[in-house]
């Protein structure tokens, strides 16, 4: 059972980060390390492959400073690492990471492919389903609880209501949620171990892209600060509340 994870860096993953006067994300410089979104994820890596034989291959696309994130996914217990890094991937919006990770993916062995169901610095959600119709998988989402199988896994997708079981052959790409599994610690051992073990550092020649592939199809223009709430009307009752309180639901189309 191979199993790859992916494994995002974040900028000040405890606070709010700072844009640059592109507007992008300022990653390099600043405070970061991996994403805690991801940390689901990469345990229920290791857990399958505890159970089932085989590695962890821990995948990550963003400026030097990401191997900080990579290093710390193989100081838990992923057994190797790949970093994407490239100048011409500054800016990349979900369509043009996918390409690129999908690109690296396809380098791999594979039986499943894990991920978070969003990362918390863009909550876009998206780029697992384009990875997974990029690598021509299935997408298994919000999975809470899963289940190895002959070939198959199954799992507990998470919904408002309770859950659904799906089942799916493998490979398969599946998105963890934050309840899913307990992320363990790095050790001192691990930490120590973790430098020791394989990173493959991958530009986008070596993936057959080039910065036209990779290029965004969106872009952010301008960021203002939203506006500030309207103090609510506070509505004595003389007699009349009843009626201006309808009046208000009314108005507001609630009613």
């Amino acid at each position: 059972m191979n199993v790859v994870v992916l494994a995002k860096y974040i900028p000040n993953p405890t606070g709010t980060p700072q844009l640059g006067e592109d507007f992008l994300l300022v990653r390099e410089g600043v405070e970061g390390g991996l994403d805690p979104g991801d940390e689901p994820a990469i345990e229920a890596a290791l857990e399958m492959t505890e159970q089932a034989g085989g590695e962890v291959t821990v995948v990550s696309m963003g400026p030097a400073p990401a191997m900080e994130a990579v290093r710390k996914a193989l100081s838990i217990g992923a057994h190797k690492g790949v970093l994407i890094t490239d100048d011409a991937l500054r800016g990349a919006d979900s369509l043009a990471t996918a390409t690129v990770l999908s690109a690296a993916i396809q380098l791999q062995e594979f039986d499943v492919v894990l991920a978070a169901v969003e990362s918390t610095d863009g909550y876009t959600g998206t780029l697992p389903q384009a990875l997974a119709e990029f690598l021509g998988v299935p997408a298994l989402t919000f999975a809470r609880k899963f289940e190895l199988g002959e070939g198959t896994i199954r799992i507990e997708r998470q919904t408002e209501g309770g859950y659904q079981v799906v089942e799916s052959p493998l490979p398969a790409l599946i998105t963890v949620t934050a309840g899913a599994t307990t992320p363990r610690y790095p050790t001192l051992k691990g930490i120590m171990a973790a430098k020791q073990k394989p990173v493959e550092q991958l530009a986008l020649s070596d993936l057959g892209l080039s910065a036209d592939d990779v290029k965004p199809t969106q872009s952010v223009s301008g960021v203002e600060d939203a506006p500030e709430r309207k103090a609510g009307e506070v509505i004595e009752d003389d007699g009349s509340a009843a009626d201006r309180v309808v009046a208000f639901l009314k108005e507001a189309k609630v009613i």
